[in-house]
């Protein structure tokens, strides 16, 4: 059995409701819109976000879920899949998942008002339901989300960044999603203090962007382009840690080669191979090891259950996954 299968093992029943619930919620008259949908349905990914949802949904309601967790599901699908839309257009990427990517088949313009439309069901499924303490967390999540998208493009102009500000902008960029999901799933069931929830959720956030850091320097197709950060001069935790590490010409040689994209295309294996003799995959690796042990000293505080076990199952799929 794949483990993403165990993991949802505590909620399978469920996640099929939710999956029936999530293609009904985007149903629209417009005929575009509908085939563009229908598109994205029949290609999903993983869908964590929503797993996780129903897993903290699941591990804190003594009885069947409600309808309020089975939104707030809905809603952290929604806010993904529109975030993906619009990251797809900003780093001009063709592929999505193994296949073309929306910006691609059709162009940015409908890209871009897909992804508000999407986005604009999730904040509408909130307020016609009147649940205004969801509509708080994925607001927030939003906020931080585009902040941090920005902060990533302020930053990267300057190649000196440090390792707490790749971690403040993962934090708004990445985290804040993974975050706003296991807040929205404890909180559909009432739920109040969610501290200890959110630091969890924070977490698998940055374990997932710093694994992504690594498949950016990686060889293989993973259903997506690599070296996307690399061609958007973008800046990643290996490359942080071994600025810091590197003699001066290596240094300097890097630094130039990520101010002009063309030089940078045609350094990279050799930027690739610095990194790497420098230990810069391993301290990322390393880091990711770390956000582990802590995660699994938190999940101590939840309820035991299947669920929280399946936290523990999410926590190795995020750090072993293969794309």
């Amino acid at each position: 059995m794949k483990i993403i299968e165990k993991i949802k093992e505590p909620i399978a029943k469920e996640f099929e409701i939710f999956e029936t619930e999530f293609k009904n919620s985007v149903n629209s008259g417009i005929l575009i819109l509908n085939v563009i949908l229908k598109f994205m349905i029949n290609r999903k990914g993983k869908q964590v976000r929503p797993i996780l949802v129903l897993l903290f949904a699941k591990m804190y309601s003594s009885e069947n879920l409600t309808e309020k967790s089975y939104r707030s599901a809905i809603i952290s699908e929604l806010i993904h899949s529109a975030t993906l839309i619009h990251d797809d257009i900003v780093d001009d990427s063709s592929l999505r998942r193994g296949f073309l990517s929306l910006n691609v088949l059709w162009n940015n313009k409908i890209s871009v008002l897909v992804g508000d439309y999407l986005l604009s069901k999730s904040l509408l499924l909130c307020i016609d339901n009147e649940d205004f303490d969801l509509l708080k967390i994925i607001s927030i999540a939003v906020k931080e989300m585009s902040e941090g998208e920005l902060l990533q493009i302020q930053k990267s102009r300057n190649i000196n960044i440090t390792e707490d500000e790749y971690f403040e902008l993962t934090l708004k960029k990445t985290a804040s999603l993974f975050s706003a999901c296991c807040k929205l799933g404890s909180a559909s069931t009432g739920l109040k203090n969610l501290n200890k929830v959110e630091e969890f959720g924070q977490n698998l956030g940055l374990i997932f962007q710093l694994k992504d850091d690594l498949f950016d320097y990686s060889y293989k197709r993973i259903g997506k382009p690599t070296a996307i950060d690399i061609k958007n001069q973008k800046i990643t935790l290996p490359l942080i840690y071994t600025l810091n590490k590197v003699n001066t010409s290596d240094k300097k040689f890097i630094i130039e080669s990520y101010k002009n994209k063309r030089k940078l295309n045609k350094n990279k294996n050799k930027i690739y191979s610095i990194i790497e003799q420098n230990g810069g995959f391993k301290y990322a690796s390393d880091k990711m090891l770390d956000l582990k042990q802590k995660n699994l000293l938190i999940i101590n505080n939840f309820p035991k259950n299947k669920s929280r076990e399946s936290l523990k199952l999410m926590l190795e799929y995020l750090i072993n996954r293969k794309f």
